[in-house]
C-alpha cells in the first residue's frame, strides 16, 4: 500500500477488502482502540484551523476517501487513496460483514429512536446479526456526564465489536476519541448523516450520480440550505492548489 500525506494528514490507499482485513484483525487481537475516520473537502479543511480535529482524524487507524473531491485531490498531490469508499456503503458492507462472522455491532445517536429503528430493519434483514440501537447525548455541545455513562453502561453490557456513532462532524470523531478508554478494543466510525440515509429519512442520490462523483450537487438540490457549507469546497481547493505548488517549488529546488 502507498502511504504519503494529504492536506498534512497521513493516508494510505485504502480498498474494502484491506479495510476488513484490518477490522478482522483488531478484532481477533484487539488493540487500544481503533478508529475508522472519514476524509471529506469539509474535514480536512476544518482541521487546517482545529489542532484537536487534525489530531484526531491524524490518528484514525483507518482513513477512508468519502468524497470525490478528496480522490482527485489526492492524485494530483501524488497521494493515492484509491477508490471513494463513502460511510454510508462501509457501514453497510460492514453489518454484512459482522452478520456472517457474529460480530456484534452498536448503533449510537441520530435523531431520537433513529439508531433503535434502524436496528431493527438490519435484525429483519439479517436475523443472525447481533445488533443495538441507542440514543446518543441530548446535547453533544454540552455533554452531559450522567446521560453519557449510561450510554457507556449499555456498551459494557451489550459488549459490541463494532460501534457506529452518528452526531455529525467533528463532535462525533471527537467524542469517540474523547472516550477512547471506554471503546478500548473495539472498532468505531463516526458516520454522519448515514442513519438519515439507512433509516429512509433522507433519500440517497442514484446510484449512476454516485458513481459519477455527483452526490453532493444532488444533495445540495434537495437540501438547498446546505449551500454554505459547499463553500469549503472552494477553500478546498484553494489548499490543494497551495500545496501542488509547493511540491512543484520543492522539486526545483
Amino acid at each position: 500500500m502507498n502511504n504519503s500525506h494529504l492536506l498534512g494528514i497521513p493516508v494510505e490507499s485504502e480498498t474494502i477488502d484491506t479495510i476488513l482485513e484490518k477490522i478482522k484483525k483488531n478484532i481477533e487481537t484487539p488493540q487500544e482502540f481503533f478508529h475508522i475516520v472519514s476524509l471529506n473537502p469539509e474535514i480536512l479543511v476544518a482541521i487546517q484551523s482545529d489542532p484537536e480535529f487534525k489530531r484526531v482524524i491524524a490518528e484514525g487507524q483507518i482513513k477512508i476517501p468519502d468524497g470525490i473531491g478528496v480522490v482527485v485531490a489526492a492524485r494530483l498531490l501524488h497521494a493515492p487513496l484509491g477508490m471513494r469508499i463513502t460511510g454510508v456503503d462501509l457501514m453497510e458492507k460492514l453489518v454484512g460483514w459482522a452478520t456472517r462472522y457474529r460480530v456484534r455491532v452498536m448503533l449510537i445517536g441520530g435523531k431520537p429512536n433513529l439508531a433503535e429503528k434502524i436496528a431493527d430493519c438490519y435484525r429483519r434483514a439479517h436475523p443472525k446479526l447481533e445488533i443495538m440501537g441507542i440514543n446518543g447525548v441530548s446535547n453533544i455541545r454540552n455533554v452531559d456526564k450522567d446521560e453519557e455513562e449510561e450510554i457507556f453502561s449499555i456498551v459494557r453490557a451489550f459488549m459490541p465489536q463494532i460501534v457506529f456513532v452518528s452526531y455529525g462532524s467533528p463532535a462525533q470523531e471527537k467524542w469517540i476519541y474523547r472516550n477512547r478508554a471506554q471503546f478500548k478494543g473495539l472498532v468505531c466510525m463516526g458516520v454522519g448523516g448515514a442513519f438519515d440515509f439507512i433509516g429512509g429519512g433522507v433519500p440517497r442520490a442514484p446510484r449512476w450520480v454516485r458513481s459519477a462523483g455527483f452526490e453532493w450537487l444532488y444533495r445540495l438540490i434537495r437540501e438547498p440550505w446546505r449551500w454554505r457549507r459547499q463553500l469549503k469546497l472552494f477553500e478546498f481547493i484553494g489548499l490543494v492548489g497551495r500545496e501542488a505548488l509547493s511540491a512543484v517549488s520543492s522539486s526545483r529546488t
